[in-house]
């Protein structure tokens, strides 16, 4: 059965930052759900078998819906649905900080102070204080450590926050990738384009992987740019990102980028990181290669 987490707490105590831990963390996630609707979104995520766990917020931004959230808490009892409550809060000035670094008005804040209106909700919410599973206070936390909090309380993987390197190769011809995190250019490599039998090939080619491999200037590319990713990934795994994406560009995109590209993500796997690769540009034509890399 799937794990059903139920997050609510006071505005500004770090709602959209925890949901997008869970996120990170494999669950499926809902934002301002009405509490009347919560068994029935229990009962959908029972028969999705793909779903292992579902966070969901509930809090007074829903208006008169959110006084049905006890209720729809007891529901869920009677129903047999197993589910976990998690209170956020942070101490007033924090909240009060918060807000005015935002310029966001406070749900309940319409016709009073912004400390009359934190003040109103946190009484509004003490009884459901005291139906909660975990109490989280993030006035001292910082993003990575309130991510740190929630992957130790609630991974569905017992590893914590999973992390995976995506490697793509690319050509600089065709534009970067506009979601890679580092981005190594490889185009002084000895290139296939300008061998005739090699040119119509691909990078996955053993041909073409000889010829690119053969050359002492690309060993001691792949080998520093390994000592570089062994530094670096735990450092973004620390950090709290759930990936890392890795480009490496050539001028097309369909020979030593490609290469590098896949002698890097074995190299990685051997290391025990998860790893996606993908050749984004391995189908385009070769044609209009032009001369940046060495013709050796």
């Amino acid at each position: 059965m799937a794990r059903l987490l139920i997050i609510t707490g006071q505005s500004g105590a770090g709602r959209t930052l925890i949901l997008r831990a869970f996120e990170d963390l494999g669950y499926f996630c809902v934002d301002n759900l009405p509490p009347a609707l919560l068994l029935r979104f229990a009962e959908l995520v029972r028969k999705a078998p793909e779903v292992v766990g579902a966070a969901i917020v509930i809090d007074v931004r829903g208006g008169n819906f959110f006084q049905d959230v006890e209720q729809a808490l007891d529901d869920l009892t009677e129903a047999g649905q197993p589910y976990s409550l998690l209170f956020l809060e942070a101490e007033e000035t924090v909240l009060i900080h918060r807000y005015k670094a935002s310029r966001r008005a406070h749900p309940l804040g319409s016709r009073t102070s912004l400390t009359e209106a934190i003040r109103q909700e946190r009484a509004r919410l003490e009884d459901l204080r005291g139906r909660a599973d975990v109490v989280l206070d993030t006035s001292s936390l910082t993003p990575h450590q309130a991510r740190d909090r929630v992957a130790q309380l609630f991974a569905l993987d017992p590893g914590g926050l999973p992390f995976q390197v995506r490697v793509v190769s690319f050509g600089y011809k065709h534009g970067l990738p506009l979601d890679a995190d580092l981005v190594f250019d490889v185009r002084f490599l000895p290139n296939p384009h300008y061998e005739a039998e090699l040119r119509p090939r691909i990078g996955t080619d053993p041909a073409v992987q000889d010829f690119v491999l053969n050359w002492p200037v690309t060993q001691g590319t792949l080998a520093r740019l390994s000592e570089l990713l062994d530094f670096l990934v735990p450092l973004y795994r620390h950090e709290g990102k759930a990936s890392l994406a890795v480009a490496i560009g050539c001028t097309g995109g369909r020979h030593r980028s490609v290469v590098v590209a896949d002698r890097l993500a074995s190299y990685l796997e051997r290391q025990g990181v998860p790893v996606e690769v993908e050749h984004r540009d391995i189908g385009t034509s070769p044609d209009g290669d032009d001369s940046l890399g060495s013709r050796r």
